[in-house]
């Protein structure tokens, strides 16, 4: 690929975009402005909202056996930590959408042409090792609480989960833990992926102007967080199908909350 980077933008320049303060009131007019790119345009329900149920359901089939059902809530939990890879195609077409341009659904892949892509590529291998580093912690906890325990079918391992001292102590510190993993993919990544479809400023400089965007809007930004882990619970409990809706409007929707909170090039102002 001509003029691969990675780190920096095409000059090898570190770029810190402008961030904006928002109020809690912006996230939910990105939410409802969200929603109206996912009214405009539902057929993207077949580019990535349906993808990612089928994913889903295909992972809890993988789990299915006996020694791999602790797996199952770690695995549903971290794969939502994989959801702004799956999303790019809905930031092009809320960027499209809002310039004016063509939103037929080829043009989701036109992020492919990106000059950022390989930056793109990199903070995406990030999220992943994030959500591999979380299923290996997961693991590692289970075995320190039930080692050597092997459960006959998926009711009994939530049986004992539910009925010990030592299935509370797995739920309590596996969920503690898992809300650090889910700050660090929000802190670092909320609007890096965004920002990376809108503008070639490096993988540093997106992870970096995200970071800064939840700490100059903490509340706000906790608030996403709660919309998002919420919404995406809801969307799973019907067998992931509730998910080909609550994708599509949280893609659009993080779109909007990256418009908001970082401030347009100087070029764009003029």
């Amino acid at each position: 690929m001509a003029g691969f980077h990675v780190v920096a933008n095409a000059e090898g320049v570190l770029i810190d975009p402008e961030v904006r303060k928002i109020g809690v009131s912006d996230v939910f007019d990105a939410l409802r402005r969200g929603i109206d790119d996912f009214k405009a345009k539902p057929s993207h329900i077949l580019f990535l909202g349906i993808i990612y149920p089928i994913v889903g359901v295909f992972l809890a089939s993988w789990t299915s056996g006996a020694n791999a059902f602790p797996l199952l809530f770690p695995l549903m939990s971290g794969f939502a930590l994989l959801g702004p890879v799956a999303a790019l195609g809905l930031y092009e077409i809320s960027r499209r959408r809002e310039a004016g341009l063509d939103t037929s659904w080829k043009r989701a892949l036109e992020v492919r042409h990106s000059p950022a892509l390989p930056s793109i590529i990199a903070v995406g291998v990030f999220l992943f090792a994030v959500f591999i580093t979380w299923l290996l912690v997961a693991q590692s906890l289970y075995d320190r609480l039930f080692p050597s325990v092997m459960h006959a079918s998926l009711a009994d391992f939530i049986r004992e989960v539910l009925t010990t001292s030592h299935g509370w102590m797995l739920v309590i510190f596996g969920n503690a833990i898992g809300l650090l993993f889910a700050f660090i993919v929000l802190t670092t990544t909320v609007i890096a992926f965004p920002l990376l479809v809108d503008r070639d400023v490096g993988a540093l400089s997106a992870m970096r102007t995200s970071a800064r965007a939840v700490l100059a809007n903490p509340v706000p930004m906790l608030a996403w967080g709660l919309i998002v882990a919420v919404a995406l619970a809801i969307g799973s409990i019907p067998l992931f199908a509730g998910l080909a809706v609550v994708m599509p409007i949280l893609g659009h929707a993080t779109w909007h909350l990256y418009r908001k909170v970082v401030e347009p090039p100087a070029s764009a102002r003029r």
